[in-house]
């Protein structure tokens, strides 16, 4: 009898156990999938996507093409292969689907025939393209790719005899932008554009000249030209940010200026009636921040404007309707990810919500969408609760479908922490700020939990309603984790962007701070158990907390900048800074570089912080974190430093690297959580 008691005992366990979800883990990261870059067909009927997913083995993104009806039925593996597949552009008709997708020799363009079901190779390229454009008749291809140019030679050396084993010879450079993070060392070249037959041939290079040429191709109507984007000026070097529209003939190479002004205009796109270029960008007035608007102009450059001049937020990725009255954009508003139409006379309809999903770590914007010749709407949708799936919005619907659930057999069995959105004011001038609060999975408003601030990096950039596996994986820590949009975020409008400009970190910490203790007010955070992390601007902006005060228990300052000084002229982007973010140069500037440095701070600094930085990083290079390491060790604050091997800025580009971030900064709180040191009593 005690035996089958016993029995009866552990089924009801099981059974108990089996039916309480779990919290989401470490390991579920590589269980997740996302969709990116639906490309809808012209009929509106299906949707060929990029379904990403991580490599456990590989530890690694990767990317196979799916297609799907866009009644959500039908959804199929494109091809057979395993390799990365990217970039499906659908033909004029509909009858097939290019690709990129990369072989053991590199990276080549494919094509798939809807009818059949075949793939072919196109292509044996020496470098990967990018910018895969159809012409409208569908007999061509455009894309742009790289053409290497020999090194610079300063001296010539007696060549080394056979066999002998002397040192490399010197890498050199004379260029201004010769290393880029995630990169590295930028060999010598310049992107061109090539056409290629749509059936295969040889490659045929139509542009020339020392300047890239790379971004979005548009073909004008009768295939004899292509609208693409270039810095094609003279000192195009220093002029960074500039960007002018440009024409070339196909056949003869010509080239033909279409836009002469200071900024960037960039993403041409030619209307259905082949007679006018939309495009994107703004007359660049020298500040941190500024909106990117939609402009208007015939085929030939003239009768340039700006077309809903008043619209105050960013908007990218423009696509013509078939009418050709309007035009459908990108935006983000209050972090939101939103696809909108602008009519000709100006006027901005939204369309939907949500889009985005597409960063896993932090709930960063992005996304994609694409509309067919109906006006049939795919696009990348995501909430607090799930990665991007595709999202389908037809031409007389009301509300989105969601078409797919990739992460459903992992997410509808893990109890996920609930994500709120708040709203509070700031001291210093009464602004609007927003931010979100995600709750442990759980939640007991009776408990009393540690409280987390996690800041975004750019600080030209925006957190939203937007899945993070990180944000997640702290809330199943335990915390409750707050994440702020102080000013300098976009999404918010130009002048709410660009209060950041020789004022960073400046303001920006009053809203941070702000927020804390609207939560402490409302109850969701107490004193004695405040934690703040962040990465790269967010780095910067939990160095500068702990320098200006000491209520945090601990902090673990992510990837910071440390020093304007010296991070200015040693990182990859090292020429961006000087009048955009402060004024001068950093010899010209010093007191006013080394006033917004958090170093000037640490003196003041008693909050016991771990600091962390990829190894390999050239954005916010290793000599930044260490500076903070070393400052706090010669003044005997408790610190230690993470150094992440293989790692650029991006942290956690590989999935282990974003385990390891989280699972380090939550052992490093732990040790100062009191309900953990009260479970060790």
């Amino acid at each position: 009898m005690k035996t089958f008691f016993r029995l009866l005992f552990l089924v009801f366990a099981v059974q108990v156990a089996m039916a309480q979800k779990q919290s989401f883990s470490y390991l579920d990261i590589f269980d997740l999938q996302y969709v990116s870059d639906p490309q809808i067909s012209p009929n509106g009927e299906w949707v060929v996507y990029r379904r990403m997913g991580l490599d456990i083995m590989k530890d690694a993104e990767t990317g196979n093409l799916w297609l799907i009806k866009t009644d959500g039925s039908q959804n199929q593996k494109l091809t057979s292969r395993e390799m990365n597949e990217s970039s499906p552009r659908w033909s004029p008709n509909g009858d097939r689907i290019v690709f990129a997708s990369s072989t053991d020799e590199g990276s080549e363009i494919y094509m798939y025939w809807v009818a059949s079901g075949r793939v072919a190779k196109l292509t044996q390229l020496p470098f990967s393209p990018s910018s895969l454009t159809w012409s409208p008749d569908g007999k061509q291809l455009a894309f742009s790719m790289n053409v290497p140019q020999a090194p610079p030679v300063i001296a010539k050396i007696p060549a080394k005899p056979k066999g002998a084993k002397w040192q490399d010879t010197p890498r050199i450079t004379d260029r201004v932008y010769h290393e880029a993070d995630g990169r590295g060392y930028i060999a010598p070249g310049f992107n061109h554009i090539f056409t290629i037959p749509a059936n295969g041939g040889a490659p045929r290079q139509i542009t020339s000249g020392d300047w890239h040429h790379r971004g979005n191709l548009s073909w004008g109507k009768d295939g004899s030209k292509i609208y693409f984007s270039a810095n094609r000026v003279a000192d195009w070097e220093y002029r960074f940010r500039n960007s002018e529209i440009y024409s070339v003939d196909v056949e003869t190479g010509e080239i033909v200026t279409l836009t002469d002004r200071n900024g960037p205009d960039h993403d041409p796109q030619v209307s259905p009636d082949g007679k006018s270029i939309a495009y994107v960008g703004y007359e660049d007035k020298i500040q941190t921040y500024q909106v990117r608007k939609l402009h208007i102009m015939n085929v030939d450059g003239s009768n340039k404007r700006v077309i809903a001049k008043d619209f105050d937020r960013s908007i990218a990725d423009i696509q013509w309707n078939a009418k050709g009255d309007g035009v459908y954009v990108y935006y983000d508003d209050k972090g939101n990810g939103k696809v909108g139409l602008i009519s000709l006379n100006g006027k901005m309809t939204k369309l939907v919500d949500n889009v985005g999903g597409t960063t896993l770590g932090r709930p960063y914007s992005g996304g994609s969408y694409s509309v067919s010749d109906n006006g049939t709407i795919a696009y990348t949708q995501t909430q607090p609760e799930y990665p991007s799936d595709l999202a389908i919005l037809g031409p007389k619907a009301k509300n989105p479908v969601r078409v797919t659930r990739l992460n459903d057999a992992l997410l509808n069995y893990r109890e996920l922490g609930r994500v709120e959105e708040v709203w509070y004011k700031s001291s210093v001038d009464g602004r609007d700020i927003q931010g979100w609060v995600v709750y442990p999975p759980n939640y007991d408003s009776s408990k009393k939990y540690p409280f987390m601030v996690e800041n975004h990096g750019g600080p030209i950039a925006n957190y939203g309603d937007r899945f993070s596996a990180e944000m997640q994986l702290f809330a199943a820590a335990g915390y409750v984790v707050f994440y702020p949009n102080p000013r300098g975020s976009t999404s918010y409008g130009e002048e709410f962007g660009n209060l950041l400009y020789n004022n960073y970190p400046g303001d920006d910490y009053h809203d941070v701070m702000d927020g804390v203790d609207h939560c402490i007010q409302k109850g969701i955070a107490r004193e004695d158990q405040l934690f703040v992390t962040g990465g790269s601007a967010g780095g910067i902006m939990s160095a500068w907390m702990i320098g200006k005060n000491n209520r945090f228990e601990a902090a673990a300052v992510i990837k910071p900048v440390m020093n304007w000084i010296s991070k200015t002229l040693t990182a990859d982007n090292y020429f961006y800074y000087a009048e955009n973010r402060y004024p001068g140069q950093p010899w010209e500037n010093f007191e006013g570089y080394w006033k917004f440095s958090p170093i000037s701070l640490v003196g003041n600094v008693q909050t016991p912080t771990m600091v962390m930085v990829g190894m390999e990083d050239l954005r916010t290079p290793p000599s930044e974190a260490k500076q903070l390491y070393h400052a706090l060790k010669l003044r005997k604050i408790e610190t230690v430093l993470v150094e992440v091997p293989g790692a650029s800025h991006g942290i956690a580009g590989k999935p282990s690297n974003l385990m390891t971030k989280v699972a380090h900064i939550v052992a490093w709180f732990d040790k100062y959580r009191t309900d953990k040191k009260d479970e060790q009593k």
